[in-house]
């Protein structure tokens, strides 16, 4: 039997939650941030933010040595809007 592993992550930004969620839901934003240090980067990246939609990000260290995609499927999506209204 398997069981499903579940990761919340949280922050604090000072910034309109648009703002924020645009940049972090945005391919063209994600290359920008996504990477876990100065000598990796995320060359590309796709985001269907839908339920049933894919979001990929392409991680790769940058001297070309190796990469790897990161990602899965969208079963929930709650948009920051979604967030404030739930009562």
């Amino acid at each position: 039997m398997t069981t499903a592993t579940v990761i919340t992550v949280g922050v604090q930004v000072n910034a309109p939650v648009e703002k924020v969620w645009q940049l972090w839901t945005g391919p063209e934003h994600i290359v920008k941030w996504n990477s876990a240090s100065d000598d990796w980067h995320t060359p590309r990246a796709t985001n269907d933010l839908r339920v049933g939609g894919r979001f990929v990000s392409h991680m790769a260290a940058k001297d070309g040595s190796m990469g790897f995609d990161f990602g899965g499927t969208y079963t929930e999506v709650k948009t920051p809007i979604d967030k404030i209204y739930d009562g």
